[in-house]
């Protein structure tokens, strides 16, 4: 998937991934995705409920040799 801009939180556990991804989607214009590079298998599960709280598109996740790479598109 392509994204806009990466977030590298690649060793952060949780909370913190979901910290920084709120900081950065604010930087984006709308319709941009941000990509959430990220170790901590609880993002799994909360990007999905953050995306969701905050009104923003969780586009998906590809998960490789225990990374895992989150797409949100921003929406507003």
């Amino acid at each position: 998937m392509k994204a806009d801009q990466t977030l590298d939180c690649f060793g952060l556990l949780c909370p913190m991934p979901i910290i920084k991804t709120a900081a950065k989607i604010k930087e984006l214009k709308v319709g941009q995705v941000l990509e959430v590079v990220a170790t901590d298998e609880g993002i799994k599960s909360d990007m999905p409920a953050w995306s969701k709280a905050t009104g923003q598109e969780y586009l998906g996740l590809e998960e490789k040799d225990g990374e895992y790479r989150v797409y949100v598109k921003k929406v507003h």
